[in-house]
């Protein structure tokens, strides 16, 4: 009787997981136009508890996405714009003088833009690398030390950042310890020409566009809880792991390219990408346990960013996503 209650408990949370998904997402449908993936991938970062980053040229709607779902979730929303004469304080706070009310003056400390539920770090990397180590702690460890002030994270807690690929000048490549704090890096790319025709009447039309409230902080925590819940077969383990092991070069997986190709592979951090990832993709597809082919659908986003390409392989023209392709010819699913 307890399992079949127990059984009966994880049904009816994974319903509710689902129904969580897809309302936020037609809410977040009403203001995007297509881009179909990059909603499910930072949806599922989301709420696996991760932080994403999104690669594309200006005006393909990235701000607005990450605006959106603060709205569907009804979370506070913090937005900073990288600059790059900006400094760490701007982002985590700094002690102030400031005029007391009986008189004279007093140390005050003002917390930065990054205490807030979801924060968009918009153009990240316009920011020098001195700056950007301000989220280094803030995305690993849920606080931010300021002297010796530390201040928890609101729960749940998400950066997510945008970037432009093509624009260099004044620019500043996230470091290799930045970019593996991200559970995804999502490329934004442009629409189709029936998206384009949507584009046009959706805004530039008469009516807004409005956003209902669909879930709140409390809620979508817990459902952080039901996806961590989802158990995870030993050989749905031992694929993720082969996987991230072909992306290191001299592994016993990496094939010929990589080990070519390669200067630095994925780090412990892409198994538990790709494992949490996976998870929220069973939820999704209304299966209790994690399969290979959830764990193939979502390596792009999970790995690309974790791979470093060397310069030989940049000569021939060999970028991450054809390093992808090899190892997963090397290690299909089935």
């Amino acid at each position: 009787m307890q399992m079949i209650d127990q059984a009966q408990v994880a049904r009816e949370q994974a319903g509710a997981f689902r129904a969580t998904f897809h309302a936020i997402r037609e809410q977040v449908g009403r203001m995007m136009v297509g881009q179909g993936e990059v909603i499910d991938g930072v949806l599922t970062a989301l709420m696996a508890g991760g932080h994403v980053l999104l690669e594309g040229v200006p005006g393909l709607g990235k701000t607005m996405l990450i605006n959106a779902i603060s709205r569907a979730v009804d979370l506070p929303f913090s937005r900073i714009q990288f600059t790059p004469d900006m400094m760490p304080a701007d982002i985590v706070g700094t002690t102030m003088l400031t005029e007391a009310e009986g008189g004279g003056h007093e140390l005050t400390f003002q917390q930065g833009p990054i205490v807030a539920n979801l924060v968009l770090a918009d153009e990240i990397n316009r920011a020098t690398p001195k700056t950007q180590s301000a989220l280094l702690e803030v995305m690993q460890e849920r606080q931010v030390t300021v002297g010796r002030r530390t201040l928890k994270m609101p729960e749940p807690f998400c950066v997510m950042a945008t970037q432009n690929p093509v624009d260099q000048e004044g620019t500043y490549p996230l470091p290799e310890a930045q970019l593996d704090r991200f559970l995804f890096k999502l490329l934004v790319g442009y629409p189709t020409e029936a998206e384009y025709h949507a584009i046009i009447d959706r805004t530039t039309g008469g009516a807004p566009v409005t956003i209902d409230a669909v879930t709140d902080a409390a809620t979508l925590c817990r459902l952080r809880d039901v996806v961590r819940q989802v158990p995870v077969p030993e050989i749905a383990k031992s694929y993720a792991i082969r996987l991230v092991m072909a992306t290191q070069p001299g592994s016993p997986y990496a094939p010929a390219s990589v080990n070519r190709g390669v200067a630095l592979g994925a780090s412990p951090r892409g198994i538990q990408s790709l494992i949490l990832a996976a998870k929220v993709r069973c939820l999704l597809d209304e299966r209790f346990a994690v399969s290979c082919d959830d764990i193939a659908a979502i390596v792009r986003p999970a790995l690309r960013h974790r791979m470093i390409v060397n310069y030989q392989a940049l000569a021939r023209g060999e970028g991450v996503e054809q390093l992808i392709d090899d190892i997963m010819r090397a290690l299909p699913a089935g």
